[in-house]
């Protein structure tokens, strides 16, 4: 089956949100061979998901706004979590049951994906049966949180290469306490760069997804002022 690979380059949270949404419309009445895989970058922003995480701000709204750093009530699982520069996020838009994936199935993926991108740049990740996600020892290095719609998955995985980490000290991230995060710059101590992280990401996707995927541009995703803006 065909998949489309876009990098739309650093985008407003909303704008990619309001982007999947129409994705997720458009791919329940198409059959096989019409799933996206969306690669981004956020503007720094916080994510509430749908068990909340409000209560886990460390920080007063006044000091966010002095920051200029959103906070967004979503419905992908989990509570709150940070997005910004530097961190690259990939948003799978694509039919399960089509694919062959259960839910579980396709978690795994998501994780096996973002160890696979660290282990480029010789980075070793785990899993932690407790929590979704991947980690090197006790710190956390990606995210998931996922949402299905008609059967099709939306939001997806955050995998922290060389974003600042100061923005995590200002909330529970996840909702665990006492976790640390960590990013590829800080495990490697050099300043690994998006391009050395996405170089190998369609390779990936091609070894873990049941796809073969071609890239498109972000005008040939969604030609809207909005998107290409």
């Amino acid at each position: 089956m065909q998949a489309a690979l876009c990098d739309l380059g650093l985008i407003e949270y909303q704008v990619a949100y309001n982007l999947q949404t129409r994705l997720v419309e458009q791919r329940r009445h198409l059959g096989p061979g019409n799933d996206t895989f969306l690669v981004v970058e956020h503007p720094s922003v916080y994510t509430l998901g749908r068990r909340g995480g409000r209560e886990f701000l460390m920080v007063s709204e006044t000091f966010l706004a002095e920051k200029n750093i959103a906070v967004v009530p979503i419905e992908r699982g989990g509570v709150i979590t940070y997005h910004g520069p530097g961190q690259l996020v990939i948003y799978p838009i694509i039919h399960l049951k089509q694919a062959g994936l259960s839910v579980a199935d396709y978690v795994s993926t998501l994780e096996e994906l973002m160890i696979a991108l660290a282990a480029d740049v010789g980075v070793v990740a785990a899993r932690d049966e407790r929590n979704h996600g991947v980690w090197v020892g006790n710190n956390k290095l990606g995210s998931i949180g996922i949402a299905i719609r008609h059967g099709v998955s939306f939001h997806g995985l955050a995998l922290n290469v060389n974003l600042s980490l100061e923005p995590f000290g200002w909330i529970n991230p996840c909702g665990l306490t006492g976790v640390r995060m960590t990013s590829l710059t800080a495990e490697t101590g050099a300043d690994v760069s998006m391009s050395q992280i996405t170089a190998g990401l369609q390779s990936h996707l091609e070894k873990l997804f049941p796809f073969s995927f071609h890239k498109i541009a972000p005008d040939q995703l969604d030609p809207t002022d909005e998107v290409r803006n």
